[in-house]
């Protein structure tokens, strides 16, 4: 029998919306889109670079309720509230993901609130991190 688990944070917004922060189906992890407030100040860092990182922080934070880590992520949405605050938001997410190489969908859509610069969603395989991995380069 499949196993599920969903792990709430207690977050208001979970409840309004009537969802989880993470869904776990066996070892396949969804992670919802997440924020950059940091859970013990509830403050949002203004500098770029901080609120992406609070935003991994958070996301590895519900991985581990699960036994999982950012290492086991295999995609990852990032968007971007400001098209022109890209090139920070990716510079500080590409010094963290570096190495894991998930796949990568990246957009620029109104986020929920204008102090909000950055959410990112991910999937995660649990165990991936510790998976043979075969890289292959393709000419597109």
């Amino acid at each position: 029998m499949t196993d599920i688990v969903k792990v709430k944070t207690g977050s208001p917004a979970e409840e309004r919306g009537s969802y989880s922060r993470l869904v776990a189906v066996d070892n396949l992890i969804f992670v919802s889109n997440t924020a950059g407030r940091d859970p013990r100040t509830k403050l949002i860092p203004t500098d770029l670079a901080e609120q992406t990182l609070q935003v991994l922080a958070n996301i590895d934070a519900a991985l581990a309720s699960v036994g999982s880590t950012l290492e086991d992520v295999v995609a990852a949405r990032v968007f971007v509230q400001f098209p022109e605050d890209i090139d920070a938001v990716m510079t500080a997410y590409a010094d963290k993901m570096r190495g894991i190489n998930p796949t990568l969908t990246l957009t620029s859509p109104p986020l929920g609130s204008s102090e909000y610069k950055v959410e990112i969603e991910v999937t995660a395989y649990r165990g991936a991190a510790k998976a043979n991995v075969q890289e292959i380069s393709i000419s597109l």
